[in-house]
């Protein structure tokens, strides 16, 4: 298998897991751009988030909780947290498996990028 993520997923690379369901892995991000910096990603491979279809409503769910999780994880509840989805080459989606940046931790300016 070639993608990094269900690598991840499967346990075959090695990864610093901060949430896990069913559904979902939540994994802190090797190049961090944040104090805290988690992938959220859908155990089973979805390539973008345009791939996504109506059968994957729960997922949304799914990942929500896991935001909430992460955020009490680190006590950025209060102080906000940014949720970020890159789609395509051109805003920067380098792993092609869906995934959600959870960052938090500092001060981040708008407009990104």
């Amino acid at each position: 298998m070639d993608c990094l993520f269900c690598r991840i997923v499967s346990g075959d690379v090695p990864a610093s897991i901060v949430y896990e369901s069913e559904t979902v892995v939540g994994f802190k991000d090797v190049h961090p751009q944040a104090p805290v910096h988690v992938l959220i990603v859908p155990k089973g491979h979805i390539p973008s988030f345009l791939d996504l279809s109506t059968e994957d409503g729960v997922l949304w769910g799914d990942i929500r909780r896991a935001v909430q999780e992460v955020a009490r994880q680190f006590s950025v509840e209060k102080s906000g947290f940014r949720l970020v989805i890159n789609n395509g080459a051109d805003p920067g989606q380098s792993v092609d498996h869906l995934h959600v940046h959870f960052l938090a931790g500092r001060s981040l300016g708008w407009p990104p990028g």
